[in-house]
């Protein structure tokens, strides 16, 4: 790794499964917490532990980022994203939130209980407006980490479609609004927006 790597205002980091992803995004971070005693990182993890599968793969990233970045918090939110952006974002904090693809994942899936169905009723599309001003008004940097998944065949079924079009358009905006977007493929950062 750099001594220390660029981190951006705010960064947008895509890229498929096991691209690379994650693993920028908490290199930034470490950087960031290399640079100053008075510099935090926070993480905002969005994945919910719906099956065993899902409890093991959110164990093992526990894990793993305790020992990459041990200085990084973790604070769970699968839902109410631009609230809790606003909440952890302070001049002297870096933001990591992964993943927007699990966040829009959770906005879209039919809720399992009355709670979530509650917090579901509103709007999806002035839920992502939302985390777009979160975003903008970030006191201190923020790293965005999602799913590029629009690269292969159309999918089959009209949900699966609507879902790749919606994350599609997530990307799109997110991208729009922040200083930096990178692709990640086979663990190297191609930049598509700002300097590296």
């Amino acid at each position: 790794m750099d001594e220390f790597m660029n981190v951006a205002r705010s960064e947008l980091i895509l890229g498929g499964q096991k691209s690379g992803k994650s693993r920028r995004a908490e290199l930034l971070a470490r950087s960031w917490l290399d640079r100053s005693a008075a510099h935090r990182a926070v993480l905002i993890a969005t994945a919910q532990p719906w099956d065993e599968e899902m409890r093991e793969r959110i164990a093992r990233h526990q894990q793993d980022r305790a020992e990459r970045v041990p200085g990084m918090r973790t604070v769970e939110e699968p839902v109410q994203l631009a609230e809790v952006l606003a909440r952890c974002s302070q001049p002297q904090t870096l933001v990591v939130v992964d993943c927007l693809t699990l966040w829009l994942t959770n906005l879209l899936m039919p809720a399992e209980n009355y709670e979530q169905k509650k917090l579901l009723a509103h709007d999806p599309r002035a839920q992502i407006a939302m985390v777009l001003g979160a975003i903008e008004n970030t006191q201190g940097p923020v790293v965005l980490v999602g799913n590029e998944i629009g690269l292969g065949v159309i999918p089959l079924g009209r949900e699966t479609r609507a879902f790749v079009d919606a994350l599609g358009l997530l990307n799109q905006s997110v991208a729009q609004v922040c200083e930096r977007a990178t692709l990640m493929a086979a663990g190297l950062p191609l930049t598509l927006k700002g300097r590296p």
